[in-house]
């Protein structure tokens, strides 16, 4: 059987075509990853909000397949309704099947905490309606945004077609016109990050955070499997 270190499960957008690439590509040997997915084909409020009422249901999908955690890989899908509702969808997972849950919201959380920074800049794909709910997500759970910088764009098949380039571009845009920032977070599961993590931290000289790094790096945590089998992202 596939995944005798450790098998994921994570709960997608239906439109989602990045992370189970990133998570794939990137995992550590012997750890398999095991997808099922909720109707989402724009990031707005209500779609976002209807997505999670299915969230049980999936989780029990994958529990037939004796996944030893199960993540909700959707960053604004699991803070839509700010503080609070990242664990609240973790609560409700782990109800329904028993396993360890974990929002991508909440592991981003763990992330810049593990980090120890406070200031931080966020790059995403989203609307600008949409950034405010992240930022209003990340300031109650005590972080100061400096800034938060989107595209502008909705259609989530689009976020998906993005190169990592775009991601690499953006973020640097942002943690550069604010020097006082700790840290860069690179929000959105299907957003690329993974292959440019390393080489931005580097040219930017701070700590930088994707959604997928933070729910992969929470995913392995849990499992007790060591990040630093994963490959350099």
């Amino acid at each position: 059987m596939y995944g005798w270190r450790s098998r994921i499960g994570i709960i997608v957008p239906s439109s989602n075509t990045t992370m189970e690439s990133e998570f794939w590509t990137y995992a550590p040997e012997e750890v398999s990853v095991h997808t099922s997915r909720l109707p989402l084909r724009r990031v707005t409020e209500k779609e976002l909000v209807d997505m999670a009422n299915e969230a049980e249901k999936c989780a029990k999908l994958l529990s037939d397949a004796k996944v030893d955690v199960i993540v909700y890989g959707c960053t604004t899908g699991s803070l839509i309704k700010r503080k609070g509702y990242d664990k609240e969808i973790e609560a409700r997972i782990n109800e329904a099947t028993g396993i360890p849950a974990i929002s991508t919201a909440r592991a981003v959380v763990d992330a810049l905490n593990e980090k120890e920074v406070k200031k931080i800049a966020v790059a995403t794909p989203y609307t600008d309606e949409i950034n405010q709910k992240e930022k209003d997500f990340l300031t109650e759970n005590g972080f100061e945004v400096s800034e938060i910088k989107g595209l502008g764009i909705e259609d989530n098949i689009e976020i998906g077609k993005q190169p990592a380039s775009i991601a690499y571009s953006l973020g640097k845009e942002v943690i550069r016109a604010h020097p006082e920032a700790e840290a860069l977070f690179i929000s959105c599961t299907n957003f690329r990050t993974f292959g440019i993590i390393t080489a931005l931290s580097r040219d930017v000289g701070r700590p930088v955070i994707s959604s997928n790094q933070a729910s992969l790096w929470c995913a392995l945590k849990e499992c007790g499997v060591p990040w630093e089998l994963v490959r350099e992202i």
